[in-house]
């Protein structure tokens, strides 16, 4: 049994601010996973724009991209994504033309169409829910903007013109797998809180990819990236406890907007239809022993024909964070004997 997935493996970093923590406390963990990850030889590391979100410390995404391209060296870092209908594409083409122009080779930019928060903030974004119609018109100007072909004579993005930032569609429906096959773009799917359609996306993505038309010239492959939830550590046990404890925390989050709810309450949910409904947004979700989760993530890399996985460190506890990618590592220098030095 092999010590690693035969994929690629990459990270969609949540940056989860976990009470008691601060803003701060939050956005330092994600530096440190950042760096083991760096260490560790994983292809990338991605943050999600959200907004008017306690708990999740990643709305001004570029900004933290750029902290932590600047504590690491090798891992590409990105976006996972920029919810391009709550922006200009060119000023998403000016504040990552500059990343790459700080950072060369290292950054990716990965685009949603959904609004990343719910109707008053939208509205506060200045937003009316209908850009989201222009999401294609927008990704084609975006792609303009940074390889210097603009579409809008007259207007180009400084820094940003020749750049190349690498774009990916995403998504968690059929309409970002048909987008990304016609604009002949890779394709990263949120599987890791929206399974339902991930094999039908799949194969909708590589049966209608159109390489004559695509915007990174007719040389371009397809690239499909699923997405799964993980939870790897030496004792299965203590695994399988930081899956509840993860379980239970995505519950509360779900369920107790609006309305307070106790832990015993997140117990009694567990078995409720409305708590089984959010669980099962998480069951593509690897959790057990090096061998156990290795095997999954193969076991589910062929079912989709996964080019790359994208994995959500789904543990609580930072210490078994840690110790997850210290298991998962694609590096052989990963010290697999050693416990992780996080407390």
């Amino acid at each position: 049994m092999p010590n690693t997935a035969s994929r690629p493996l990459s990270l969609l970093d949540l940056a989860f601010v976990r009470p008691p923590e601060t803003v701060a406390d939050g956005i330092a963990r994600s530096v440190r996973l950042a760096q083991t990850a760096d260490k560790l030889g994983y292809t990338r590391i991605w943050f999600a724009e959200h907004h008017n979100m306690p708990n999740i410390a990643s709305s001004a995404t570029a900004l933290l991209i750029q902290h932590v391209a600047a504590a690491t060296e090798n891992v590409r870092v990105g976006s996972g994504g920029i919810m391009l209908p709550n922006h200009a594409p060119l000023i998403i083409a000016e504040q990552f033309g500059t990343l790459a122009t700080l950072y060369p080779g290292r950054i990716d930019l990965g685009l949603g169409r959904a609004p990343g928060t719910d109707g008053p903030t939208m509205r506060a974004l200045r937003r009316d829910g209908t850009e989201a119609d222009r999401f294609q018109a927008d990704v084609m100007e975006l792609s303009g903007y940074l390889t210097g072909y603009s579409r809008i004579p007259g207007v180009n993005a400084y820094p940003g013109w020749g750049t190349n930032v690498p774009l990916y569609i995403l998504g968690s429906s059929l309409f970002g797998a048909q987008l990304a096959a016609q604009l002949g773009l890779p394709y990263a799917f949120a599987s890791h809180f929206a399974p339902q359609m991930l094999n039908q996306a799949a194969h909708i993505y590589r049966e209608h990819f159109d390489a004559t038309n695509s915007l990174l010239g007719p040389d371009a492959q397809p690239h499909f990236i699923a997405a799964a939830n993980v939870i790897a550590h030496d004792d299965a046990e203590t695994a399988q406890a930081q899956k509840t404890l993860a379980e239970n925390a995505w519950i509360k989050n779900h369920l107790g907007r609006n309305r307070q709810i106790t832990d015993d309450d997140v117990v009694m949910l567990r078995d409720h239809p409305a708590g089984q409904q959010v669980l099962s947004m998480l069951s593509r979700a690897a959790v057990g022993t090096q061998e156990q989760v290795v095997a999954w993530l193969d076991a589910f890399a062929e079912e989709v024909q996964a080019d790359e996985l994208m994995l959500v460190n789904l543990a609580p506890e930072e210490a078994v964070q840690h110790r997850t990618l210290e298991l998962l590592a694609p590096s052989m220098a990963a010290a697999q004997d050693s416990p992780s030095q996080v407390a």
